[in-house]
C-alpha cells in the first residue's frame, strides 16, 4: 500500500501525497464563483499561475469542455509550456483538465480542482494532480501549492481584504 504524508507549511493549506497522485487543499476568504472564474479567465491566470521563480505567463485558454489551453511559464532560463484539455467545466463545483508539459514526459495527466463552499464568503479549493511521473511528484506539489497560494493573495487583494500571511 503506497504511503500517504501531509505537509502544512500553511496554517490554510494542506497537501497529500499517495503514490503517484497529488492533493493540495486552502481556504480561501473568497466567494466559490470568483474562485471557480479564475481558473478560466487567461488574464487572471497569468497573473498567478507562476509559481517558483517564474516571472510571467502567458496564457490561452477555450473555456469548454473538449477546449484547449497553454501556458506559457517564463523564467530567467527560458519558457517552459504546459497544455491540456478541458474534461469537466461545472460552474462553480468542479474543474478537470489534462495537463501535459516535459515534467509530465509530454503525457497527459490529469487535475481535477473542486470548490466547496464554506460559509457565506470562503471556498475550500482541493486540487487533485493524478497521473505524474513518481520522479515529478515533489516538484509539483510544490508548483502547485506555490500557484494556489499566489492565486489567495491575488483573489483575498481582489475582495478588498487582507492577504494571507
Amino acid at each position: 500500500m503506497p504511503s500517504r504524508s501531509f505537509s502544512s507549511g500553511n496554517p490554510r493549506g494542506d497537501v497529500a501525497e499517495d503514490g503517484n497522485v497529488l492533493v493540495v487543499r486552502r481556504l480561501l476568504p473568497v466567494p466559490r464563483d470568483q474562485v471557480f472564474a479564475a481558473w478560466l479567465d487567461p488574464a487572471s491566470l497569468a497573473q498567478w499561475m507562476r509559481p517558483g521563480e517564474v516571472e510571467s505567463a502567458t496564457v490561452e485558454v477555450d473555456p469548454r469542455v473538449g477546449g484547449k489551453f497553454r501556458i506559457v511559464m517564463v523564467h530567467s532560463g527560458g519558457g517552459e509550456e504546459h497544455w491540456g484539455e478541458y474534461l469537466v467545466i461545472e460552474r462553480p463545483s468542479i474543474l478537470s483538465f489534462t495537463w501535459i508539459s516535459a515534467f509530465t514526459d509530454r503525457r497527459p495527466t490529469v487535475v481535477t480542482i473542486e470548490f466547496l463552499e464554506r460559509g457565506a464568503a470562503s471556498t475550500e479549493l482541493i486540487l487533485t494532480h493524478r497521473g505524474l511521473p513518481a520522479a515529478q511528484v515533489d516538484a509539483h506539489r510544490n508548483g502547485w501549492t506555490a500557484i494556489v497560494a499566489k492565486l489567495d493573495v491575488r483573489l483575498t487583494l481582489e475582495c478588498g481584504g487582507l492577504p494571507p500571511l
